[in-house]
């Protein structure tokens, strides 16, 4: 039985669909019971989920920033 301490190093696992089974079924057990660690697992979940989304609006964001600096650069030039 899996205590506390040792779901984090299996949630990735268990979020990505790649727990072995036996490790899975410790797991389910243990989130039966544990409340702290379903609680973990679920936000581990959402982090998963929106990390590229924010991943994404990061690039835009550096992207929108590269054009504001060379369209700066080339009203210097011109002016």
């Amino acid at each position: 039985m899996l205590k506390c301490r040792d779901v984090p190093e299996h949630a990735e696992q268990f979020a990505d669909g790649q727990l072995p089974f036996r490790a899975r079924l410790s797991l389910y057990f243990h989130l039966l019971m544990c409340g702290h660690c379903r609680r973990y697992l679920r936000q581990l979940k959402l982090l998963l989920r929106l990390l590229p989304e924010a991943e994404a609006q990061k690039q835009a964001q550096v992207e929108d920033a590269e054009v504001q600096a060379i369209l700066a650069r080339l009203d210097r030039h011109q002016g």
